[in-house]
């Protein structure tokens, strides 16, 4: 294979050299336990709080609002199964009874929770689980563009609504919601609000307290740190319970001893992700619009999924009509360039993309959609190569199609 170009950094991204570096003296010679009271013990406690304020500077937080986790998944789990656990009695771990939510004073618990149906797989099945255990959910629409009605989500709003958890940027299509909003219309009926921003931490400016945010996920792999380590905001006097529970670690609420290495790496990639945030994503939505310009231009029954311009920046998601997704995918593979059809955590899937579907997009369209997610070391040269193999494969591919010669045969000449 004579090259190779990287455009799946929506599903991880390179660890940056200077993060790698930041973590290597915690494997061998600074790895002590950060509970130890003893010398390197205490040097990884010292790194585990300097990480730990270094990203509640990046938001707008206290660093004692941040609390470690493995990532973003554990992240959701802990905020909504908390929260259920806090206002209805729900347990935040073990399976799901039935009864939880229903036992004892029906008339002042709390049941209700709202999200939306684009959600990651982290909140939704969370969601059915919740939904298990007497939590009752309202799951809302959203609009072709995939962003949600802030009217429908005012109106869905009970006197029992405990959350409101809505992502802050769609990490399929690149969609951002109304987060401001959504965060004056949860303040203004006493709902907390939880967002699932692993997509748009390190691409979007993020201010906890401006946006009224109560609860927040994160993960490190998203922006050049290591995997295996997130965080979750948890807005200050919010007495949310613990989520997994042995130790003190993070000051009682979650534990199991630090993965020091790999929140060293989280601030290092938090610092440069912000520091680098202005100049790094003014560039990569120039190559993004350039990509997406290109593709919309060049070939033809293709449809940008997402916003045109309220996307992440380093987001393109495009359908082609009459070429399958997952064949698309493998071709590309074969010419070198990695790229993917939606979220990685539903890769090997058959189905088409939840998002796209609740977008209104129908399942042959949605078959056949490729998500390209750029970095900061992507080249206009990647792009052009990469334009020129799409459109190449997707001719191929429609040349095979019996649809797309019945579609032809039907265009008025």
């Amino acid at each position: 294979m004579d090259q190779f170009i990287y455009l799946d950094n929506a599903a991880t991204t390179k660890t940056s050299p200077t993060v790698v570096e930041a973590m290597l003296p915690y494997f061998s010679e600074y790895y002590g336990n950060a509970s130890g009271i003893y010398g390197i013990g205490v040097k990884s406690r010292e790194a585990v709080n300097h990480s730990r304020e270094i990203i509640a500077s990046t938001i707008g937080a206290r660093p004692e609002e941040i609390y470690f986790t493995a990532g973003g998944t554990e992240s959701d789990n802990w905020a909504l199964k908390a929260a259920a656990e806090m206002f209805c009695g729900v347990r935040a771990g073990g399976e799901a009874s039935g009864t939880l939510c229903r036992a004892g004073a029906e008339n002042t618990a709390k049941k209700h929770l709202i999200t939306t149906r684009i959600e990651h797989h982290a909140v939704l099945h969370t969601c059915e689980y919740l939904e298990k255990a007497g939590i009752e959910v309202t799951y809302l629409n959203v609009d072709e563009n995939g962003i949600i009605r802030l009217d429908e989500l005012e109106q869905a709003i009970r006197p029992d609504t405990f959350l409101i958890s809505v992502m802050f940027a769609n990490n399929e299509v690149g969609t951002i919601q109304p987060i401001r909003e959504i965060g004056k219309i949860a303040r203004k009926y006493g709902v907390l609000f939880h967002t699932d921003a692993v997509q748009a931490y390190g691409q979007l400016p993020i201010d906890v307290e401006e946006l009224q945010i109560d609860l927040m996920s994160a993960s490190a792999h998203k922006l050049n740190g290591p995997k295996g380590v997130g965080f979750l905001y948890i807005r200050r006097n919010l007495r949310l319970r613990s989520f997994l529970h042995g130790g003190a670690q993070e000051r009682h609420r979650r534990a199991g001893t630090e993965n020091v290495p790999g929140i060293v790496g989280f601030g290092q990639a938090a610092k440069e992700a912000a520091e680098t945030m202005e100049e790094r994503t003014a560039r990569e939505t120039g190559l993004r619009d350039y990509l997406i310009d290109r593709v919309l231009k060049e070939i033809p029954y293709t449809r940008l999924n997402g916003h045109r311009t309220r996307r992440l920046p380093n987001n393109a998601n495009f359908s082609f009509q009459f070429a399958e997704g997952e064949t698309l995918l493998i071709m590309l593979d074969m010419e070198g360039i990695c790229a993917s059809s939606g979220s990685a955590c539903t890769s090997g899937s058959l189905d088409p993309s939840h998002v796209l579907l609740a977008m209104g997009l129908p399942e042959d369209i949605a078959h056949g959609s490729l998500r390209l997610t750029l970095s900061a070391e992507t080249t206009r040269e990647e792009i052009d190569i990469t334009v020129e193999k799409i459109r190449q494969i997707v001719e191929r591919l429609r040349g095979m199609s019996p649809q797309y010669e019945d579609f032809r045969r039907r265009i008025p000449r």
